[in-house]
């Protein structure tokens, strides 16, 4: 397959989405990152096996890698 630096590293329909289903993701612990005060509207799902914030139902950086710019938090 060749190497398409425009497709995020995803190059299957099979993709792996970062979510509360996966079992290295938890709810984010600063409260600041709900917007929603309470609901838990989280855009962000703190990853703990990369220990970092990770844009919620994008393709799994551990498997397809980080290449979305990082958020400011």
């Amino acid at each position: 397959m060749n190497k398409d630096d425009g497709n995020a590293g995803v190059t299957s329909s099979h993709v792996l989405f970062c979510d509360y289903h996966c079992p290295h993701a938890s709810f984010p612990g600063d409260a600041d990152i709900d917007g929603a005060g309470s609901c838990r509207t989280f855009s962000a799902v703190w990853c703990e096996k990369l220990e970092s914030y990770v844009t919620k139902n994008a393709p799994c950086p551990l498997r397809f890698g980080k290449r979305r710019p990082k958020s400011t938090w």
